[in-house]
C-alpha cells in the first residue's frame, strides 16, 4: 500500500536525527534556490536598472549550467562522500550570495556571468548526495520514499522565502538583506551536513 508505505517512511524519518539535518539542509536549499533567486532575481536586476529580459536571460543562463552541474554531482557522489560534497556546496552557495548585492548593475559586467555559471552549476547539484544519503541512512526501500518527505521540506522552504523576500524588500527598499539571510542559512546547512552520521 504506497499511502501506508509514506507514513511508515515518515514515521521512520522522524525519529532520525539524519533526517531532520538532510530536510532543514534542503529546506534551505529551496530558500535560496527557488523562493529566493528564481523568484527574485529578474525584480532585483530591475532595481538596479537592468533591463528585465536581460535578467530573464541569465535566469535561464543559470538553468543551463543547472544541467551540467546535475550530472557532475551525480558523477562525484558516486566517487565522494555524500556529506562533504553537501557541505561543499552549500558552503559555496552561500559565499556566492553574499558577493551578490555588488554584482547588480545596469547592464552585464563579467563579475556577474561568473555568478551565474557557478550559481547555475551549484542549483540542484544537492539532490544528488541527498538522495544518496537519504537511500544510505533508511535503506534502499525507505530511503527514496523518505527523500520524498525531505524534498516536501525543500518546497516549503520555497515558499516562506518568496514571501519573506518580497517583506523585506518592500521594508528596506532593496533585497540585501534577504541575499545576505539566505547566505548565513545557508552556511548552516553546510555544518548540518557534516553532522549526518552514516
Amino acid at each position: 500500500n504506497a499511502a501506508r508505505l509514506a507514513l511508515s517512511a515518515l514515521r521512520q524519518g522522524l525519529r532520525s536525527k539524519a533526517f531532520w539535518l538532510l530536510a532543514g539542509g534542503f529546506l534551505i536549499c529551496g530558500m535560496s534556490t527557488n523562493g529566493l533567486v528564481n523568484t527574485h532575481f529578474i525584480p532585483a536586476a530591475h532595481d538596479h536598472h537592468m533591463p528585465e529580459t536581460t535578467a530573464a536571460g541569465l535566469l535561464a543562463l543559470i538553468g543551463i549550467f543547472d544541467i551540467v552541474g546535475t550530472v557532475g554531482s551525480g558523477w562525484l557522489t558516486d566517487r565522494v562522500d555524500a556529506r562533504k560534497l553537501l557541505a561543499w556546496y552549500y558552503g559555496l552557495r552561500g559565499l556566492s550570495l553574499l558577493a551578490l548585492p555588488a554584482l547588480f548593475g545596469a547592464s552585464v559586467r563579467p563579475s556577474m556571468l561568473v555568478f551565474v555559471v557557478f550559481y547555475g552549476l551549484d542549483w540542484v547539484a544537492t539532490v544528488p548526495p541527498t538522495v544518496a544519503l537519504a537511500r544510505e541512512v533508511f535503506g534502499p526501500v525507505h530511503g527514496t520514499v523518505v527523500f520524498g518527505w525531505i524534498f516536501a521540506s525543500h518546497q516549503l522552504g520555497a515558499a516562506v522565502a518568496a514571501a519573506v523576500a518580497g517583506i523585506l524588500r518592500t521594508e528596506f527598499g532593496s533585497y540585501t538583506m534577504a541575499w545576505w539571510g539566505a547566505a548565513v542559512l545557508c552556511l548552516f546547512a553546510a555544518g548540518m551536513s557534516m553532522g549526518i552520521r552514516r
